[in-house]
């Protein structure tokens, strides 16, 4: 063979193995990647005071609700690799917290100490009556293969999406209650792929045996880890050709976002079912909606964007349900509903949240809305309130937003508003949060129109225990009849499935919950479900932290909401942290606004962004459609007043930063000097 026909021999070679390569790792980069922001690093984390001690702040962030959402046990979680592939070096563990910092979780190590779990997350304890075994899905423990003990379980609680942070100049600020800026898309995600990996690539089976059961595990006891690898493997396809399959009507959800209730219904009336169940009701995910924040809304007479929930338990535990909380749905009459849901948690979190009954004395006692950081000022003199403006603003509030959003809570006309219903026979007072419809507030109708659409195919013995109403009271929703194709309306047979779950707990104690405890745990209300076309408007307290702005977290910041529909960015990135104190919003894009017209342009600066891995999200599509709320001239669907001028925009933009809107100082020696600047505020308004 000639020197120049080996030439060409080895070139060919060389080429087919470059493309090879190219086509491999663009699979790999398109397929088996994640792709994550790079944070800058904080120098410093602050809690913006909310009324809660440190051992009530401790203890909401990893309160067990009974949930194992993860899928794999606490064990499996700190053991497992984070999904990425490398030639030299390792390549770290999926339970970092600087790693799952990428996703959103805030580190669970906010004073100081030993690494803790991330916020949000709970694992399950030690002690019989924490019921922490984490099970399979035939409901027996998951053993671990060399000590034959149980593992724990692991899985979000309410922290995880209810727990907000901005970062303002490498200060963060963290705010109970207030919306998370994780992408739990992205995280199942990693998951999956960490889990992949662990199965296929070489190497990494060996290192995730000897990390979960030690170097002196018996070749027997290996093979038997990699059978529940394998099987775990199985059930994650499943659902993963479950998504496939309904992919084309997804709407991506991205940071900060989450189709909450076709989630929850997924995981109850699919996955929680049989297989025909799984293909008969598997939804796609269609309404992604901000996760709102919590303050406050113990008291408010219903729940969910769309008012759709009148009872705070079924509420909350349908939310642990949602995330993996087991039950028993199939099967005998006799073991339906039996659960794994933590209703005492559930419960204590709702009255930590709470409080007392609020009235003008005390204000709301529970979580307090987030104040006017201080800091803001502190770092540029810029930032402290503008009181001349915000006087104005106050004149505008009363004009355009006090007919919807009821008076500012630091206002006494607040609490003698007759939005407060009359005492309940339980002493009970509640706030109606006004129900706007969509066909006069415009904004993107989807989680209202599929939660009304939406139907549920149910076996024959769930069907006759859902429709047994002998635990039933006055208000309770019940199933209803089944339409033409024999399936069910979603929301009620959601709100009547969580509550006889709730009540198989009730009945199961020694001795059973008794009637006055039951309905102290349930919040004195009845379980009402209902699906309005509409949103609700509840008080403005605390807005200013919470980013992104209409339900659906399709305008970026408030200044952008009192703008006309045409100037909202089209388009614009989810998944920034950088707070703008001109905009009131996550800050645009990687230069700080020093304009107002900055807070409608998602494209400046943009070329400085490093971060990577952002989300971006598309306002044409159905569920992120930034239409309605408008301002902007003659009111009809969607415009509800006139158009607003720049500085009348600035000018509420700063009421909303005063004590007036947010309530007043809790601490007795600021209060006085709080209370006049509102009242000062409300003289120069009128």
């Amino acid at each position: 063979m000639g020197t120049g026909r080996l030439a060409k021999i080895i070139v060919g070679i060389i080429a087919v193995l470059l493309i090879v390569v190219g086509i491999g790792f663009k699979i790999y980069r398109d397929k088996l990647y994640v792709a994550l922001p790079d944070y800058p690093p904080v120098k410093e984390a602050r809690w913006l005071g909310q009324a809660w001690s440190n051992d009530e702040q401790d203890w909401y962030h990893h309160a067990d609700q009974g949930t194992q959402t993860l899928n794999i046990p606490y064990e499996w979680f700190i053991a497992l690799e984070q999904p990425r592939l490398t030639l030299v070096g390792d390549v770290g563990r999926l339970a970092d917290p600087a790693y799952l910092d990428r996703y959103g979780f805030i580190p669970g190590a906010t004073r100081g100490g030993e690494i803790q779990l991330p916020i949000g997350f709970a694992r399950g304890g030690d002690k019989a009556e924490d019921r922490g075994d984490m099970l399979l899905p035939d409901g027996q423990p998951w053993l671990n293969p060399r000590t034959g003990k149980p593992t724990h379980k692991i899985g979000f609680t309410c922290a995880a999406c209810h727990t907000g942070r901005l970062t303002y100049r490498e200060t963060a600020l963290l705010v109970d209650g207030g919306p998370a800026l994780t992408d739990l898309g992205k995280f199942r995600q990693g998951l999956g792929l960490s889990i992949l990996f662990t199965k296929y690539v070489p190497g990494r089976f060996d290192r995730f045996a000897m990390n979960v059961l030690g170097e002196d595990a018996s070749e027997a006891q290996k093979s038997d880890l990699k059978a529940q690898l394998d099987a775990l493997w199985d059930r994650l396809d499943a659902v993963r050709k479950l998504d496939k399959k309904v992919s084309a009507a997804t709407v991506d959800e991205g940071y900060g976002r989450l189709d909450a209730l076709n989630r929850i219904g997924n995981t109850v009336f699919a996955l929680d079912l049989d297989d025909a169940a799984r293909e008969a009701n598997y939804a796609a995910t269609t309404a992604p909606v901000n996760f709102p924040h919590v303050w406050n809304t113990s008291w408010f007479d219903w729940v969910q964007y769309n008012a759709s929930i009148e009872q705070p338990m079924v509420r909350n535990a349908g939310e642990a349900l949602g995330v993996s909380a087991p039950v028993t749905l199939t099967g005998p009459a006799k073991d339906l509903f039996a659960s794994q849901v933590h209703v005492e948690n559930i419960a204590r979190i709702e009255k930590q949240i709470a409080g007392e009954q609020p009235d003008a004395q005390a204000g709301f006692t529970g979580l307090r809305a987030p104040r006017w950081p201080s800091l803001f000022a502190e770092i540029d003199k810029a930032n402290a309130i503008d009181l001349g403006r915000a006087r104005k603003g106050a004149g505008l509030y009363g004009e355009l937003c006090q007919g919807c959003h009821q008076a500012p809570i630091g206002r006494k006309e607040f609490w003698d508003s007759t939005a407060w219903l009359k005492p309940n026979a339980f002493g009970q007072r509640y706030l109606v949060v006004k129900p706007i419809p969509i066909a006069t507030i415009g904004t993107d109708p989807a989680q209202a129109e599929d939660m009304i659409a939406r139907t549920v195919a149910l076996p024959d013995t769930l069907v006759r225990a859902l429709k047994d109403r002998s635990g039933d009271g006055p208000g309770d929703v019940a199933l209803g009849e089944p339409d033409k194709d024999g399936r069910y309306a979603f929301g009620p047979a959601l709100g009547v499935t969580v509550k006889r779950t709730v009540d198989r707990w009730y009945d199961s104690q020694t001795p059973p919950t008794a009637k006055a405890d039951r309905e102290r745990l349930n919040g004195y209300r009845p379980n009402g479900i209902q699906a309005p076309l509409a949103y609700k408007a509840r008080p403005l307290d605390g807005v200013w932290a919470t980013p992104p702005f209409l339900h659906n977290g399709a305008v970026p910041n408030v200044f952008a909401l009192l703008s006309p529909v045409a100037e909202r960015p089209k388009t614009f990135t989810l998944g920034r942290r950088e707070f703008d104190p001109v905009c009131l919003g996550y800050q645009l894009t990687a230069v700080a606004a020093k304009d107002p017209k900055d807070c409608l342009n998602a494209e400046a600066g943009a070329e400085a962004n490093r971060l990577g891995g952002l989300f971006t999200l598309d306002t044409a599509k159905r569920g992120n459609l930034n239409t309605g709320h408008e301002f902007a001239g003659t009111k009809g669907t969607g415009v509800i007043g006139r158009a607003l001028s720049v500085d009348e925009r600035l000018a509420l933009v700063e009421f909303l930063k005063t004590d007036c809107v947010n309530g007043v100082d809790p601490d007795p020696a600021r209060a006085a000097a709080s209370t006049t600047r509102c009242e000062a505020l409300d003289a120069a308004a009128r």
